[in-house]
């Protein structure tokens, strides 16, 4: 009976032992042996491309066949309008509970602090028109295969599984191919995975070395503010939002199912390369596919908790460094309406927040040499930032399924 218990066991979380075995050799590694990050790498790196590369085909067929599956119309728009109640909700949750903490536990943080850094980024000037144009369309069809363009492919995936949807049968060997497509992508996922250990240990070695140095002076009182707060909304805000969903049942399958893409966000920094293990996490939850494969791909792209309580800290922290009051009601409303933009606007890429951090910058007509010390809070924040935006998508599909009054399907 033991030896079956402990097989059972080895079985059902040897994937995440394995991946917690990784992370920690490398981070090991990363902060006594930086010499050999050189080398390391490369495995990350050849690991992480080939999750991107994987992500745009997955997220293509899976939108597709899930917007071609919904049988009736009035099905998908409850399903996208309770998907955006959702985003916007939580966001501004995470955004009201970041003010809070800030206004708990202030910090006291020195003037010479704006000179962390001299390197000041450009932007590219462009109108907000021709950003939403960029943002959400592209030229050519072949733009559509970059990671770069992930909004302009979630909107041709909807528009063409709507266009398989209304051409009824004569479109059935269309839709017999998504489908294979899709399972196809799913089992290449399985395939690259199963690098994980080498490939994220790797990526976590990089970071350590990297970082390591900068988690302390004038930063630590800003990632002390964010890791305090975003930890406890990671547990407490997403443990409610999962017990609003499916009650103690919700709450009990998200975290059982929520390591290993806690574990891939934390190492990849990336909510586009997370989007994977949140879909098979999402079909263990019970989630329909026909919720979860739109609200994942789209949240990686629309919805971030993370970035959200970024978006407040660096606010709080730049005023702070300025003595201008924070708390002041008409900064906070510009602080929230920053946020909302700030989580549609950065792409699900590692350290893509810098749009949002220059719109916040211009918003409050900021002096330029605030610009180096909230990017490099934005870098050493990233790791909890990935894993809020990319897990708080999970747990939106499963309130998307409460609001919509679907079945989960565990």
């Amino acid at each position: 009976m033991t030896k079956f218990s402990r097989q059972q066991l080895w079985t059902s979380y040897s994937g995440i032992i394995l991946l917690l075995a990784g992370m920690l050799a490398g981070g090991l590694i990363g902060i006594f042996f930086p010499g050999s990050v050189v080398a390391l790498k490369p495995l990350g790196d050849v690991f992480l491309n080939l999750l991107f590369v994987t992500v745009v085909p997955l997220v293509f067929f899976a939108i597709a066949i899930s917007v071609a599956a919904i049988e009736q119309k009035s099905r998908l728009g409850r399903v996208l309008g309770a998907m955006a109640l959702t985003f916007l909700g939580f966001v501004v949750l995470a955004a009201l509970f970041t003010i809070l903490m800030a206004w708990l536990f202030p910090l006291a943080i020195s003037p010479a602090g704006q000179g962390a850094v001299t390197a000041v980024a450009e932007g590219d000037h462009k109108t907000w028109g021709e950003r939403l144009v960029s943002f959400f369309t592209v030229g050519e069809f072949y733009q559509l295969l970059s990671r770069q363009n992930m909004l302009a492919l979630l909107v041709f995936a909807l528009l063409l599984g709507t266009a398989v949807r209304k051409s009824g049968t004569v479109a059935r060997p269309f839709y017999d191919f998504l489908v294979a497509a899709n399972e196809v992508m799913k089992n290449l996922l399985l395939l690259i995975m199963k690098g994980a250990p080498v490939g994220l240990g790797a990526y976590i070695a990089y970071q350590a070395a990297d970082l390591g140095p900068q988690l302390f002076g004038f930063y630590a009182k800003p990632m002390a503010l964010y890791y305090g707060t975003g930890v406890l909304y990671f547990f407490i805000f997403f443990t409610l939002y999962a017990f609003m969903a499916n009650g103690r049942k919700g709450i009990r399958l998200f975290w059982k199912n929520n390591i290993i893409p806690s574990l891939t966000a934390v190492s990849t920094c990336s909510s586009l390369a997370t989007m994977p293990a949140n879909l098979v996490a999402a079909d263990r939850i019970g989630i329909p596919a026909s919720i979860a494969n739109v609200v994942i791909p789209l949240g990686t792209t629309l919805h971030k908790n993370g970035s959200s309580i970024s978006a407040i800290v660096k606010i709080y922290v730049v005023f702070q460094m300025l003595g201008w009051n924070f708390f002041d009601p008409q900064n906070l409303l510009l602080a929230l309406g920053i946020t909302i933009l700030c989580s549609m606007v950065e792409g699900g890429i590692p350290n893509g927040g810098y749009i949002g951090e220059l719109l916040m910058i211009s918003a409050y007509h900021l002096p330029t040499e605030a610009i180096p010390a909230v990017m490099i809070i934005g870098t050493l924040v990233d790791p909890l930032a990935t894993v809020l935006n990319a897990t708080g998508n999970t747990v939106a599909a499963m309130v998307v399924t409460r609001i919509t009054g679907e079945k989960f399907q565990v």
